[in-house]
């Protein structure tokens, strides 16, 4: 518990200066997360990172995290997604190339993988372009929810929530801190306003709480099926990259789905 509470504020006082900055100095670290996050995944996966499969795919999700301002210098029709593209089809090709080692399967969680990533920390960013009150809404729903399970999961959990992919997690634990997220964030949001009228925003909080848990589980479900306790050893009492930012890379993304950026 002690190396867990010793690397959680050792990473806040990173973090929380990112955020407040913003612009090249929180892309560069997106940039960075991005990459350790995805390359997380080539592990699970026993992929070599000096592969050209891993390059390709750090390419890949790196065009995708990208701000689309970063390629303003190319033709119109050529943009991000198209080079995103290239690096998927590139990919499908290798599954030829490399007769049986690397499958069409491989290929199909690499790109997956990249799409997972790299939208949900391109989004991390655009959040912060938004303005800083808007980022921090996004994290305030991840943070809030994840507590509020943890703490009332252990108080009143008894319902498995997900037995085969996170059997720790409660119904009254789900439930419990969707609640509190959405009742901190509803204050939160009478003085710091962010997108819509209020009440659409509180009801915006406690969707966005509900997907964020979804992120959460997805993440699980992926180191279930690849047997792995956590995504990685780079936060010392907190797993990886991916353990940190899995309810994220869910939440950035659907607040541009919804209009909120």
């Amino acid at each position: 518990m002690k190396q867990r509470v010793i690397t959680a504020v050792i990473a806040l006082i990173i973090f929380i200066p990112l955020i407040v900055i913003g612009g090249l100095p929180l892309t560069i670290a997106a940039l960075a997360l991005g990459i350790i996050a995805v390359d997380e995944i080539l592990i699970m996966k026993k992929i070599l990172l000096v592969s050209f499969e891993a390059i390709m795919t750090n390419i890949g999700v790196l065009l995708l995290i990208i701000p689309d301002s970063w390629l303003s210098f190319l033709p119109t029709d050529i943009n991000r997604f198209f080079l995103f593209y290239v690096v998927a089809i590139i990919l499908a090709v290798n599954t030829v190339t490399k007769k049986g080692r690397f499958t069409f399967d491989d290929a199909g969680v690499l790109t997956l993988a990249m799409l997972y990533v790299g939208t949900g920390f391109h989004y991390f960013v655009a959040a912060r372009g938004d303005g800083f009150t808007t980022l921090l809404f996004g994290m305030l729903i991840v943070w809030l929810t994840d507590s509020g399970a943890y703490m009332i999961g252990r108080k009143l959990g008894k319902h498995k929530l997900a037995p085969k992919v996170s059997p720790n997690k409660t119904w009254e634990g789900s439930v419990g801190g969707t609640i509190a997220a959405t009742i901190i964030l509803a204050v939160y949001l009478m003085f710091f306003p962010v997108g819509y009228d209020w009440i659409v925003m509180v009801i915006l909080t406690l969707i966005l709480s509900i997907v964020g848990q979804f992120g959460d589980l997805v993440e699980s479900a992926l180191k279930r099926f690849y047997g792995v306790k956590d995504s990685g050893k780079i936060l010392p009492g907190h797993g990886g990259i991916l353990d940190r930012f899995d309810s994220m890379l869910l939440v950035m993304p659907m607040l541009h789905l919804l209009g909120v950026i």
